[in-house]
């Protein structure tokens, strides 16, 4: 074990997915804060979901990726999901079975720390009031993860043909979220940019004019009507980048760590077809970290400040900044 003690253990808690596609009514109630989804938009989320082969690979790459931070940080390391199985409660109780008396949580959403933070402390006073929560604030700057971010990207631009350059975009997505909740003070947005501007910079330093402009946009809004979303949207940026002569946009979507349906049907089928079939723009899509060694090395750096944060303040539960409700 490291010097944390043995009764410490790590939690990466992912937004969540379903094993099986009869499960969509009840995650999608959750999603919805217990409201019954209408049976259109059940069926919308499944048919996404048959479009990439039946099965998100959220939870079996979250897996890996806690395997392999386990055996880096040697600390006990576990995979919650804050809307479906494995519930955070769930795994928090048999954490505490274990012995284990001070938990480590981790977002794999690493502009939305406060809301996945909180469910787990919510979780904790549910199993064990007793049972100590470390949550890791907003991690997006992080230097490992930006890095890793850059790689990808840089991977994405060698597949332009060469001399294109002039008339490639490079597009930074990331979730939506409705405007209200920006409104009212979350800081999402403003650290998503800012994350941006890191991995832009990185990106240039490795790959200089391999691009001639840099944008952002905000996808996967909720399906739906009567709510105001997070832009600017994917769709208009793109159209907009196509009306000004560009050509290849490589779409890098940064505010995401692994691929869920987002990634696979909102980019890899759906922008795709936008971009394809209606705008005369090729589309290249940078590679997920998923379990990669950049987001492991990114994930032990947090986890190590946050124990040394609460070692230097002499123990004690970490909080963060309130965050908000992403919808699916």
């Amino acid at each position: 074990m490291t010097p944390a003690g043995r009764d410490t253990a790590v939690v990466l808690v992912a937004h969540g997915t379903v094993e099986s596609l009869d499960d969509l009514p009840e995650f999608l109630a959750n999603i919805r804060r217990g409201q019954a989804a209408p049976p259109e938009l059940v069926a919308e989320v499944r048919r996404r979901y048959e479009a990439i082969g039946g099965r998100s690979p959220l939870l079996d790459v979250t897996r890996e990726v806690a395997a392999k931070l386990e055996a880096k940080l040697g600390l006990p390391t576990r995979v919650a999901m804050r809307l479906f199985h494995p519930y955070p409660k769930d795994v928090l109780a048999e954490l505490a079975a274990e012995g284990i008396r001070r938990v480590v949580t981790v977002p794999l959403a690493q502009h939305s720390a406060g809301v996945y933070g909180s469910a787990v402390q919510a979780a904790a006073n549910a199993v064990d009031p007793t049972l100590e929560v470390l949550a890791a604030p907003n991690w997006g700057r992080t230097p490992e993860l930006t890095r890793a971010f850059a790689a990808s990207v840089v991977g994405a631009l060698a597949r332009v043909p060469r001399g294109e350059a002039a008339r490639t975009a490079l597009v930074l997505t990331a979730h939506s979220l409705p405007i209200s909740v920006v409104r009212a003070g979350d800081p999402y947005a403003d650290e998503f940019r800012a994350s941006v501007e890191d991995i832009v910079a990185e990106v240039r330093a490795r790959a200089g004019g391999a691009f001639a402009e840099h944008v952002v946009a905000f996808q996967s809004q909720g399906i739906g009507t009567g709510v105001e979303w997070l832009g600017p949207d994917l769709r208009a940026t793109l159209e907009a980048l196509s009306a000004r002569g560009v050509a290849h946009v490589v779409v890098a979507p940064v505010g995401f760590l692994a691929d869920h349906v987002e990634i696979l049907y909102d980019l890899d089928i759906e922008a795709k077809a936008w971009c394809e079939g209606e705008l005369g723009i090729v589309l290249y899509r940078s590679a997920s970290l998923n379990a990669g060694d950049g987001i492991v090395d990114a994930l032990a750096a947090v986890t190590r400040d946050v124990l040394a944060r609460s070692a230097r303040a002499g123990g004690g539960s970490s909080g963060s900044k309130k965050g908000h409700e992403r919808a699916g």
